[in-house]
């Protein structure tokens, strides 16, 4: 059988699939007549860079040309341009620049991830796509990039460093429900995927950030709400945050917002709250003022928890943390003068 070249008369080689892409990206820009034209353009020279990243079922991707449409997406820009313009793309063109992305973005060389450098050298991007979030219509396309992303900590590290990692506050209240859900869990990746980097973060921007936290723990939006409430659970449980969770239960206007979030309408939000409730209990270095509230309140908290979700007779572990909390309370005694 005869070797087929690298690349056949009808598969054009990478640069000159990128200098089409280039081009017609620049005509659906101008959004004049001939963007029809430069529509169908646009779509067949990302099949072509898919099947050159991805290759086809019966061939594996050519490592060469791979190496070759990297480089040329690098120097000529293209990968900026591709989500600066991804608004002007077609529904399935959209989906192939979300996978020629991502599948860019996983390349290695050896211990190397080109496009991780790249991409630390343009950080725009990843504000690019942090931005996408205000745009219904690519919202979704850009969470799928960006929490790619986030999985290379130098780029997580970008983001949560930057004052637009505040902008996440924004997006997880959005009213459109799955753009905000969207936004939540690139959130949640971000906080919890890199430990050690997360924690330092949180601990040089702890009054900031737990100021903004608050805000989405009083949401009106009960999903916000609720995974908020979780979230701080897991994040004040890891032990990589020991010192962010000692801080959090010392403050007693984060007590007093657990024991009202305990009486929420909701079970699960209720469920929620006594997670984060029992460590500022269970902390055996309670600061005094903690103390305080809990004596104050001492014969309420016993009678509350007694009946607290009794139903849930299931769950084992939330019965006897329940008890284990109603005799720590019991036990508390005012500290002698």
């Amino acid at each position: 059988m005869k070797k087929m070249p690298l690349f056949s008369k009808s598969h054009k080689n990478p640069a000159e699939i990128v200098k089409v892409l280039k081009d017609n990206l620049a005509i659906l820009e101008k959004q004049d007549k001939k963007t029809d034209k430069a529509s169908e353009e646009v779509s067949k020279s990302l099949q072509a860079m898919k099947e050159i990243l991805c290759g086809t079922n019966d061939k594996e991707p050519p490592t060469e040309a791979v190496a070759q449409l990297a480089q040329e997406l690098y120097n000529s820009g293209l990968l900026v341009t591709l989500i600066a313009d991804l608004q002007l793309i077609d529904f399935e063109g959209k989906k192939d620049v979300t996978q020629i992305f991502n599948n860019i973005l996983r390349r290695q060389i050896g211990t190397r991830s080109p496009t991780v450098e790249y991409i630390s050298a343009h950080p725009h991007i990843l504000f690019m796509l942090l931005k996408g979030y205000e745009a219904p219509q690519i919202a979704l396309r850009c969470g799928i990039m960006l929490r790619e992303c986030i999985r290379h900590e130098p780029l997580a590290k970008i983001i949560l460093f930057s004052s637009q990692f505040r902008d996440f506050f924004k997006y997880v209240e959005l009213s459109t429900f799955d753009i905000a859900s969207d936004a939540f869990a690139t959130f949640k990746d971000l906080l919890t995927r890199h430990k050690v980097l997360v924690a330092d973060f949180l601990e040089q921007n702890y009054d900031t950030i737990f100021e903004d936290y608050e805000k989405l723990l009083l949401s009106e939006n009960y999903v916000t709400k609720r995974q908020s409430l979780k979230l701080l659970g897991e994040l004040i449980l890891d032990r990589h945050n020991f010192a962010i969770m000692t801080k959090y239960i010392s403050k007693p206007e984060n007590l007093k917002l657990m024991m009202n979030l305990l009486r929420d309408k909701s079970p699960n939000i209720q469920f929620e709250a006594f997670h984060v409730f029992k460590v500022f209990v269970a902390s055996p270095h309670k600061a005094q003022p903690i103390v305080e509230i809990l004596l104050k309140n001492q014969p309420k908290l016993l009678e509350f928890l007694s009946s607290f979700q009794k139903e849930r007779t299931d769950d084992e572990q939330f019965s006897d943390e329940k008890n284990y909390l109603m005799r720590q309370i019991r036990d508390l005694k005012r500290s002698s003068p």
